[in-house]
Order: C-alpha cells, then sequence, then structure tokens
C-alpha cells in the first residue's frame, strides 16, 4: 500500500511548499484519530507553517523527517487505529536524538507521550511518560507564567483526560500545570537537546480542547517555540 502524506499548506500547495518551516504531524491512532488532529491544527495555517500529516507510522523513516523542520508527534506507539504494532522501536528511536541535535524541533502532543514505555531513547528526549488518567472531568489549566510558550495565555478549563505523568528530567522547564478533583500534574514543559527544542504538552483528547482559543495559542506559540533554532 503506498501512503500519501496530507498537506495543509497557506499560500503554496504540494508543488510548492514554501512557508518558512515545514511541520510534519505525525497523528491518528484507535483513541485520538487523525482527522481530529488536522482540525485541531487546521485553524494555525497560515501561521508561518506548512503541516504535512502521516497518519501510517509505518510510512514514517528517518530520512523523511529530517526533510522538515519541526515534528509533532500526536499518536501514541501504534502504526494506525487499525494496526496496533509499534511504528517506533528501541532501534529506530535513535533518529529522534539525532534529528534534534542537528538542530530540529519535537513538539509533544497528548498521545504522543503514551505506549513508548520501552522507547528510553525517547523518554530522555521528552523529559517524563504518560502514566494513566481517569475518566474525561473538568480540568484546570493553569500557565506560569514568564515562559514564552504561555505568553498571553490565561488560565481555562476544559474537559479532558487528566493525564498523569512522570516527569523525568528534574531540569526540564515546566511552564504549565493541570488541575481537577484528582490532582495537579505537569502538563507542559519544555528542555533543550543539543542544538534543538522539545516541547511537551499533554492536554488534547477532544477536538473541543484542541480548538480553545488558549490551547490554539498554546500550540501556536509551542510551535514557534520549538521552530526557533531553524
Amino acid at each position: 500500500m503506498t501512503t500519501q502524506l496530507s498537506y495543509q499548506t497557506g499560500s503554496a500547495g504540494q508543488g510548492g511548499l514554501s512557508r518558512k518551516t515545514r511541520a510534519l504531524v505525525l497523528c491518528d491512532d484507535g483513541w485520538h484519530p487523525g482527522a481530529m488532529v488536522r482540525r485541531g491544527i487546521a485553524p494555525l495555517v497560515g501561521s508561518g507553517f506548512d503541516f504535512v500529516y502521516l497518519e501510517d507510522g509505518s510510512a514514517w523513516s528517518p530520512g523523511l523527517m529530517t526533510e522538515f523542520d519541526l515534528v509533532v508527534l500526536a499518536k501514541c506507539n501504534v502504526i494506525s487505529a487499525t494496526n496496533k504494532t509499534h511504528w517506533l522501536t528501541v532501534d529506530s528511536q535513535s533518529a529522534f536524538p539525532d534529528y534534534l541535535h542537528s538542530g530540529h524541533g519535537l513538539l509533544v502532543i497528548h498521545a504522543g507521550t503514551a505506549g513508548y514505555q520501552d522507547c528510553a531513547g525517547l523518554r530522555r528526549l521528552t523529559g517524563g511518560r504518560f502514566l494513566r488518567h481517569p475518566d474525561p472531568c473538568a480540568v484546570n489549566l493553569l500557565p506560569r507564567p514568564g515562559h514564552p510558550v504561555v505568553a498571553g495565555v490565561n488560565p481555562f478549563m476544559v474537559r479532558d483526560e487528566h493525564y498523569f505523568m512522570a516527569l523525568e528530567d528534574p531540569n526540564a522547564e515546566v511552564f504549565l500545570h493541570s488541575q481537577s478533583t484528582h490532582g495537579i500534574q505537569p502538563a507542559g514543559w519544555t528542555r533543550p537537546e543539543g542544538r534543538g527544542r522539545v516541547c511537551v504538552l499533554t492536554p488534547g483528547h477532544t477536538e473541543e480542547v484542541w480548538l480553545h482559543p488558549m490551547f490554539q495559542l498554546l500550540l501556536r506559540n509551542a510551535l514557534h517555540w520549538t521552530s526557533a533554532t531553524r
């Protein structure tokens, strides 16, 4: 089967991507449809980015990834919604530190933190891993002023899966916390990796979360921050 990349561009189409920053979005699993991620990112088209989507994880390769300035990881470690085989393995994960050390960016959103417990190399890059979540509930998102990713972002509430995380890098710069009746958790952080930058955002189970104006601003800020080295 030949897998087609899906494009969302500003002023240029597939034949002439001319935007400042090219972002490869890895998405689609059984709990987080790729179509939801595309709709969540669509309002950001024209913000200085061209988005190219890859839903079939078996079509990913280190060579493909290096064609892009930035990778957005928004899928757990399965090939697709219908194929639960891991798309990233202990061996292939080494492409990510190489990618970041050369000055690229990695933005990990929600599902991108899950299912990689055997990929210690990727976990070291992201600085944390998913543990569990209760049933969807009211979650307050509380920015910590001073970080560029939360510039202009006010506290806001969404109904979401409240991700409980193991923050494994004590030097990660936490800029966002999530709070519900189940407790408080780190919900957004950044860390450098070589010449590259990593940003993690744990909210994002539903389209309503993605399209919330404050989450849209978080996404826009995170995209610009992670690609600022290019």
